[in-house]
Formats: structure tokens, sequence, C-alpha cells
């Protein structure tokens, strides 16, 4: 597995076209692999993520089976004089390393939904996104231990979680006149791994739904101590 850093250039006409379709950005991150459809099966899916730093920056993230060639996206929407466009690393060290007990920041972003149930008027199941606050925290917690971790809680018993850039997105796919309405949230928090094996699907599989749109990347970083 391999994880992908790719710095965004805003003032770009291209980037601003892929940061406004999900769809467009898919289709973008996938072209970055000669076998696009190796990359959308579940054992070996492809995930993104869109971060918008405090310093401005937007940086996509890139967890993928293969190490991908982002030429295309340099030209399109990056920063060709920079070196820094892109960096990949591989992603198995850390795998490898996550064990019961360890403690780690994180960042998500997912699509919150729920399935509603057939009726006579609704044959096919249809998925109802979860907009508040409230709704969101509860989805990502009543999933954590299915998915090997617990949400860690602050010195006063709340949980060590926010929840923010929540949205209602449509835009269109595959010249489909009917939009897709997409709900999105992104988590920061701070978790505790209970099964490793499980977490690891996480890491490189997601969470959740609508992953080809930007959705179920969760990524680690060096938890802060406690005071």
């Amino acid at each position: 597995m391999y994880l992908t850093r790719f710095l965004m250039n805003t003032a770009r006409q291209g980037a601003r076209k892929l940061l406004a379709s999900p769809q467009a950005m898919h289709a973008a991150v996938l072209s970055g692999f000669p076998r696009p459809e190796d990359h959308t099966r579940d054992d070996a899916r492809t995930l993104w993520r869109v971060d918008q730093r405090r310093d401005r920056q937007v940086v996509l993230y890139i967890v993928s089976p293969t190490e991908p060639e982002l030429t295309h996206l340099v030209e399109q929407a990056g920063w060709p004089r920079s070196s820094e466009s892109w960096e990949t690393r591989p992603y198995d060290r850390l795998l490898d390393s996550l064990e019961k007990g360890q403690r780690w920041a994180f960042r998500l972003t997912a699509n919150p939904s729920r399935t509603g149930r057939k009726t006579e008027n609704s044959p096919t199941t249809q998925r109802f996104g979860q907009v508040t606050a409230t709704q969101q925290i509860e989805w990502l917690t009543s999933r954590a231990e299915r998915h090997g971790f617990t949400i860690a809680r602050q010195a006063d018993g709340e949980l060590n979680l926010v929840t923010y850039d929540r949205q209602v997105r449509r835009f269109t796919r595959n010249h489909e006149q009917r939009p897709v309405t997409l709900v999105t949230a992104t988590y920061d928090g701070v978790l505790d791994i209970e099964d490793p094996a499980l977490f690891r699907n996480v890491l490189t599989r997601g969470i959740g739904h609508a992953r080809a749109y930007g959705c179920g990347l969760l990524t680690l970083a060096p938890a802060q101590p406690t005071s």
C-alpha cells in the first residue's frame, strides 16, 4: 500500500473544476494508474480525500494498492515548477506497526448516512444522509468497535471528537441529468486501537459509503500527550 500527498494549485481552473466535482476528482485519481479497474475492488480499493489546511493550502491524499503516477494532475491542477507537487511513501510500515492500545489522532471525511426501508412507492433501498452534528457523531461512534477502535475521551469525560465542514453537495455523474446528493462531514479526533487487524482494514479499505467520492479515508497522526 502507498500513501500519497498531492498539493493542489487552486489558482488554476483545472483544480477548481476537480474540487467542484467529486466525480471528476475520482476520475482524475484513477487516471494515475495503468489499470484503473484494479483500484475499485473492495479488496484493492483506492481511497482519496481533499483537506484544506489552516495555511489555506489544499491537499489531496490518496491511499492505493500501487504507486500512482500523477503527472497528468500536475499539468491540470498542480504546481508544474515545484518538485514537491506530490510525494508518495510506502504505507505498509505504518500498517505493520499498529498494535492494540496505541492512541492516535485521526482525520476522516465520511458520508454519514442510514439505509431507508423499502416501500410500495420506493421498491429500491435508499440512503439518507445524517445531517446534524449529533447524528454524525453517533454515526461514527456506533461503527468504531466493529472497525477495531474506540474514540478516546478527554479529562472531562467528553469524546475527543469534533465535526466540521459539514456539507450537502450536489453534482452530476456520468452525464446523468439527475444530480447526486451527498452529505459529508469531516471528523478530527483521537482514537485507541482495540483490534489491529480490523483497524488496518479501515485504513486500507475505508469506512462508510461514497468512497469513490472522497469519503471514507481515515488518516493518522501522533496524538498529543494530555496535560
